[in-house]
């Protein structure tokens, strides 16, 4: 950790009591800082308030009241989810008060090599087989923390300068971390995620952006080169640019030609000996093995993760096989993009349970893949009806259910040997469930009393 005064004697306010959240607030203390947390909830476990009450930390839940602004608070610490039109962030943003993430926080104590992920898709993926990739060749730690679900800011805690940090930073997060400057940032792709939060999908590129924003050309941007708008996207960086590419091949990065990965026209691996399946997959792995190239990782230790790692827990994870029907689960395709590179994964058929928040669009762009990949779906949710829809104009027999718990039995009654039956919901979960990794953890144990084995 890097020692700053930055913080002290500075009176912070920490809104949200997210892991990050609470990581931050007693982290702030450590800083010398005068530490207020604020939750609009009120917690359901009283050891959340008591632990931070007895670090000296001044907690105020069941509201986020608009006299805060008030206060004379010096910085705000603003857990990523909650958005700046809530009216007490649009106080403090009316009266040029800083707000920060957490994961700003965590930069500005951090004293290692950073390198940064983000992306619409791929994310968690591509940190995981980065930090494994590093992890095996290096002589010092090599850690995950940001997006991935650990915090930011208490894992860099714990390092020292000849560590390296790979942290998923989310658009969310991004927003909030003005001078955040990994060495090597990677971009996996931009679609148009999230735009009920950023409102323009230019606002939310540009936050995508604001990951290479203080990269100069000593740093490495690591980016998809398959869209022509993602190379332009590319130019808006001063960092030194290193394109990976499934569709185009190019020296200059990692690319795939014949079936085989090359990095800088040196053969790496072919694509068949990756363990994870399906076309973002592969990208994911191109992602991964640029970053590791640079840090210096041999071929041997790529290969050595990319052939034995199964993949990150709901993306695309694969449960179990009974009586001959593959079970995956892959509750983080929260959208469009997401399900359709699924789908794209398997040359099985397809029994498909999708289904979600409803968030206003509709799915005609998954028919082609329903016509091809999928052999009947079970939709739950909001938008079951816009789901229906869709199956019905590709042909696909459609059945509703409840949700993706009930789901599961009434995909089995459908199934046959050879069949995958497949949790990609193009939707989140919200409407349901209070997250994607609840959603999936509760289709898994659908599976397990289903199957009566527990997952593989």
């Amino acid at each position: 950790m890097k020692k700053i005064d930055e913080y002290q004697g500075k009176k912070v306010l920490v809104m949200g009591f997210g892991i990050s959240g609470i990581n931050a607030a007693h982290l702030l203390v450590k800083l010398g800082a005068n530490v207020t947390a604020n939750d609009k909830a009120t917690p359901k476990n009283n050891d959340i308030v008591d632990d931070l009450e007895a670090d000296g930390i001044r907690v105020i839940t069941g509201d986020n009241p608009i006299s805060l602004a008030n206060e004379g608070f010096d910085v705000v610490v603003k857990n990523p989810g909650i958005p700046y039109d809530n009216p007490l962030v649009a106080a403090f943003v009316k009266q040029g008060t800083p707000i920060i993430t957490e994961a700003e926080l965590g930069w500005q104590i951090f004293d290692g090599h950073l390198v940064s992920v983000t992306g619409s898709n791929g994310k968690t993926t591509t940190t995981t087989l980065t930090q494994l990739m590093i992890a095996e060749n290096a002589k010092h730690q090599v850690k995950y923390a940001g997006n991935i679900g650990i915090s930011f800011s208490k894992i860099a805690d714990d390092l020292g300068p000849d560590d390296t940090l790979v942290t998923e930073l989310s658009s969310f997060q991004l927003l909030g971390a003005p001078t955040i400057h990994p060495h090597i940032a990677i971009i996996t792709n931009i679609f148009s995620n999230h735009l009920d939060y950023h409102k323009t999908r230019e606002n939310y590129i540009n936050a995508k952006l604001n990951i290479t924003r203080n990269q100069t050309k000593d740093d490495f941007l690591v980016i998809n080169w398959d869209r022509d708008e993602w190379q332009k996207i590319a130019q808006r960086s001063q960092a030194t640019i290193v394109p990976f590419s499934r569709l185009n091949k190019s020296h200059e990065g990692s690319y795939v030609e014949d079936g085989m990965i090359y990095w800088r026209g040196q053969e790496v691996m072919p694509t068949k000996d990756i363990r994870l399946i399906g076309p973002q997959n592969v990208e994911n792995a191109l992602a991964a093995i640029a970053a590791a190239k640079l840090s210096g990782v041999t071929n041997d230790a790529i290969k050595k993760v990319l052939t034995t790692f199964s993949g990150v827990r709901h993306r695309l994870q694969y449960v179990m096989e009974y009586q001959e029907r593959l079970f995956y689960n892959d509750s983080k395709s929260t959208d469009i993009e997401a399900t359709e590179v699924a789908l794209q994964g398997f040359d099985r058929p397809v029994i498909l349970l999708a289904g979600g928040l409803d968030r206003g669009y509709t799915f005609e762009r998954l028919v082609p893949y329903f016509k091809k990949h999928v052999k009947a779906m079970i939709v739950f949710g909001e938008c079951k009806d816009k789901m229906k829809d869709a199956g019905n104009q590709a042909g696909v027999p459609v059945i509703e259910s409840e949700n993706a718990i009930t789901a599961v039995p009434e995909a089995w009654k459908l199934s046959e040997p050879g069949d995958v039956i497949l949790l990609s919901p193009a939707n989140a979960s919200w409407d349901q469930f209070p997250s994607f990794e609840v959603r999936g953890d509760k289709f898994i144990e659908a599976v397990e009393e289903l199957t009566g084995k527990k997952e593989q």
